[in-house]
């Protein structure tokens, strides 16, 4: 985290609060990830690339604001929703189908987490230019 001087309690909180945002996304977007659009013989499937894109653009803006552990946590929050929710229920309904779209929902959340996290610190710009 960013903040070296806050407190323990402080760095927890901020933690269990980045999980649940997690979690949270995570069970929206596989709620959704089956959206999609059928023009004749095509299917665009919007709900799937909007909820990638969505937990890409959570990460990164943990990651640029509170650092890699926090984007972590954020991460695994998802991740874990995700892993629940493929779980078939009681009555053995299943949100994620096993087909080409369930697939790239179980495996994508993670894989963006992983590229997200791993993404190396860019150095700080000085303020010189190159004149052309």
């Amino acid at each position: 985290m960013n903040d070296a001087g806050a407190s323990l309690g402080s760095r927890i909180g901020t933690l269990v609060v980045a999980f649940l945002i997690g979690a949270l996304y995570g069970t929206l977007g596989t709620v959704g990830h089956r959206q999609a659009w059928t023009i004749g013989d095509v299917t665009l499937p919007w709900g799937l690339v909007a909820a990638l894109v969505g937990v890409a653009a959570l990460l990164v803006a943990f990651r640029i604001f509170s650092g890699r552990l926090v984007a972590s946590v954020v991460g695994l929050g998802v991740i874990i929703m995700v892993g629940i929710l493929t779980l078939a229920g009681p009555g053995g309904s299943v949100l994620v189908v096993g087909d080409l779209t369930g697939t790239v929902w179980s495996i994508g959340p993670a894989l963006v987490t992983v590229f997200v996290v791993a993404w190396p610190n860019l150095p700080a710009r000085t303020g010189t230019a190159v004149a052309a």
